[in-house]
């Protein structure tokens, strides 16, 4: 009820509305249908596969939320709406990571990471915190971090393209949209203590984000529905070169083929090692970044990132 009563029998605590589920779905699956059409049309499915999923998941989350809206006492509905809606923002965090890697492999002599190293380390670290709930604001700050390093690095050398510009702005608004979401989440499960049996007015100890359902459509649907629209209109392809070996020379113009960035080392290293460090004590691992032959190299004054071929 809007007057933050337990409704008798709901599983939800209140009535859930029955008006708001449908444009988000509808929006959600629009949304993923055009991420789908993007991805093909982009041929970018390597970097952005994850946003038409995560919409998928989220329309049907909100359809079946519908559905709870006329029947819910049905315990099973809500727990697969649940799941859909909550189990898709990890999802769009992961489209990021690939978006941030993607990006760092398009400047590589800024990244302070092997930019195929982005996804296993941050990825890995989310699936940690999820569990733990609340820590995922950490895995946020160390997204901004890399992000915030690389940016930094690539203005003070005045090679800042606009293309980058607009990728990086993208990506810091859609992880501060998830990281309100997160905190959201997290004062959540801090505010759903048990309620004590026996009790008729126990529910009256519950937080206000548990007994109004208002909380739910501002902080998690609005935000996510903002996030994937977003990702629409600024759609990483439209700024970034389809291949991975396609880079911005250090002059910040001009466009050259490379042999990419490769990592020889098995998936276990790049968790245990992700920033290579091991590999940099190692005696005849390290190499002349292959940047630092194209003819540019000098237009930085050799303060390039300090990279090897590992």
């Amino acid at each position: 009820m809007a007057d933050g009563t337990p409704v008798a029998g709901s599983v939800w605590f209140y009535a859930p509305t029955n008006v708001a589920p449908i444009p988000f779905a509808v929006l959600f699956g629009a949304s993923g249908v055009f991420h789908l059409w993007q991805c093909i049309h982009y041929k970018s499915f390597r970097v952005t596969a994850y946003l038409p999923f995560c919409c998928a998941l989220f329309t049907a989350g909100f359809a079946l939320r519908e559905v709870g809206a006329f029947d819910y006492t049905n315990i099973n509905i809500y727990l697969a709406s649940t799941l859909l809606i909550y189990m898709s923002p990890p999802i769009l965090e992961l489209a990021n990571y690939h978006i941030l890697g993607r990006t760092l492999y398009y400047v590589p002599y800024f990244s302070p990471i092997h930019p195929g190293r982005v996804l296993t380390t941050l990825g890995s670290l989310s699936a940690i915190v999820e569990i733990l709930n609340a820590l995922g604001l950490a895995v946020i700050l160390l997204f901004y971090s890399l992000a915030a390093l690389f940016h930094r690095r690539c203005a003070r050398a005045g090679v800042a393209h606009p293309r980058v510009r607009a990728v990086l702005y993208t990506l810091y608004i859609s992880m501060l949209l998830i990281l309100a979401r997160t905190i959201y989440r997290a004062v959540e499960h801090f505010a759903a203590p048990a309620v004590a049996g026996g009790q008729a007015d126990a529910w009256r100890s519950l937080s206000p984000i548990i007994r109004y359902e208002w909380f739910f459509w501002v902080f998690e649907a609005a935000p996510m529905l903002v996030n994937a629209l977003m990702w629409n209109a600024r759609h990483p392809r439209r700024y970034l070169p389809q291949s991975y070996k396609v880079y911005l020379a250090q002059d910040g113009a001009t466009e050259v083929h490379g042999p990419g960035w490769g990592d020889k080392r098995n998936v276990v290293m790049t968790l245990v090692d992700p920033f290579g460090f091991l590999a940099m004590c190692e005696k005849g691992r390290r190499g002349e970044p292959f940047w630092e032959g194209n003819g540019y190299h000098h237009l930085l004054g050799g303060k390039g990132a300090e990279g090897q071929v590992v």
